[in-house]
């Protein structure tokens, strides 16, 4: 089996890393055989971090795949006779030619309100449409498509997928709006992501865990994303998480592990990279002695590992969410999509969601005291519902099998 996989990477967002891992580890068990290409956004530093024999890394920067991948594909659909040369002139196009499969690994795509991203969430699969690659769109959130380029674009090629398998109730809805009939009900396969020993042992390495050893550990995962939209709106992310941590440490006697769960080392870019917003944050926070950030990109398994010696977690990157619900971590969501209640749904968890619309400093103190009140329930909670959920997450993998076999 040859898959191809777009929408995510190794580097910068350790999410997009959790779902592609995820899918390389459960694919590679059924078909030791199995060879994997990645067409990465990211290919240079995609191509150092990668560990997997049996995977290839291509360059699909977003320049290059919007122009001249797409261009090609579009040359090698219409025109039969010069195939030849152009899988010779164009790797990526021979290679996703002969692949089996494309997944489609974007976390949230075809939404209302993402204008700039509606075009990469096209151009990721339209080389595959061009030429005749069959596309699985992996657990992903979609939806709704209510302005009129979005509802055209998804209307257009979201019924040419092979199969789409949606994230939970809400994105399930909104595709079945549509009338689509290759639409599968699953979880974000990341869940089903595996920590080994080895994973630990490298995160021992790097970080000091005796920070774990006494007192409760409180994650606390901030995201760029929504610095952007909060100061869009003329408001203090920063300070705002500050605030956060520093009623944790301060008021609450708590110690608090700062995550940077979408990193990119050796740049300032903040596009897939909290490092320098939790740089920000920690340098001005009131008990620095009481707070450990691993300032550092590590792996999503290093990542999931870290998340999971917490008592509980703060999240408002989405994968720190699924890494700490994994982990069986209590956890209260700080977000801005249908993304993050829809996943909690699936634990009956969907309370400890905050929409960050209505999120105050009050709000937070309250919630949080709540949550650590009842930390013992949520954990048993999450205990008797994760095994479901990762079987759930596991169904899409026979349905990428089956379109790849057939």
């Amino acid at each position: 089996m040859k898959v191809a996989i777009i929408g995510s990477a190794l580097s910068g967002n350790k999410g997009a890393a959790a779902m592609l891992e995820s899918a390389v580890q459960q694919l590679s068990g059924r078909d030791p055989e199995a060879r994997f290409l990645l067409l990465s956004m990211y290919p240079r530093s995609d191509a150092e971090q990668n560990e997997y024999p049996n995977m290839t890394v291509r360059d699909a920067s977003p320049l290059r795949l919007g122009l001249l991948l797409n261009s090609a594909a579009l040359l090698h659909c219409v025109l039969p006779p010069l195939r030849r040369l152009i899988e010779n002139s164009v790797p990526e196009i021979k290679a996703l030619a002969t692949a089996d499969v494309l997944l489609d690994q974007g976390g949230i795509t075809f939404v209302d309100g993402r204008g700039k991203f509606l075009i990469y969430n096209v151009a990721s699969i339209l080389p595959a449409l061009f030429v005749g690659t069959p596309v699985v769109k992996c657990a992903q959130a979609m939806g709704p498509f209510r302005t009129p380029v979005n509802r055209l674009a998804a209307k257009a090629l979201l019924p040419r997928m092979a199969a789409i398998v949606s994230r939970g109730a809400v994105t399930h809805e909104h595709l079945l709006g549509l009338g689509l009939t290759n639409v599968t009900a699953g979880a974000d396969l990341a869940f089903t992501l595996e920590v080994t020993e080895q994973d630990a042992a490298a995160v021992r390495e790097a970080v000091d865990m005796s920070f774990f050893d006494d007192g409760e550990v409180v994650g606390v995962s901030p995201s760029a994303v929504l610095r952007k939209s909060a100061e869009a709106a003329g408001g203090d992310y920063v300070g705002e998480v500050r605030r956060m941590i520093d009623h944790l440490t301060q008021d609450l006697g708590k110690k608090v592990l700062l995550v940077a769960h979408s990193a990119r080392a050796h740049t300032e870019k903040t596009h897939n990279n909290d490092l320098p917003l939790c740089r920000e944050i920690y340098a001005g926070v009131a008990s620095p002695e009481r707070v450990l950030f691993p300032d550092d990109e590590l792996s999503s398994q290093g990542l999931r590992y870290l998340i999971g010696r917490c008592d509980v977690f703060v999240a408002s990157r989405f994968h720190a969410m699924v890494s700490s619900l994994a982990m069986g971590v209590p956890t209260l969501v700080i977000g801005w999509s249908h993304k993050y209640r829809e996943v909690l749904d699936m634990f009956g968890l969907a309370e400890w969601a905050v929409g960050h619309d209505a999120y105050t400093d009050e709000v937070f103190a309250e919630r949080i005291a709540e949550l650590l009140a009842t930390q013992d329930d949520v954990r048993e909670q999450l205990r008797t519902a994760l095994p479901l959920v990762k079987a759930k997450a596991l169904e899409q993998v026979d349905v990428i099998e089956r379109v790849a076999r057939s």
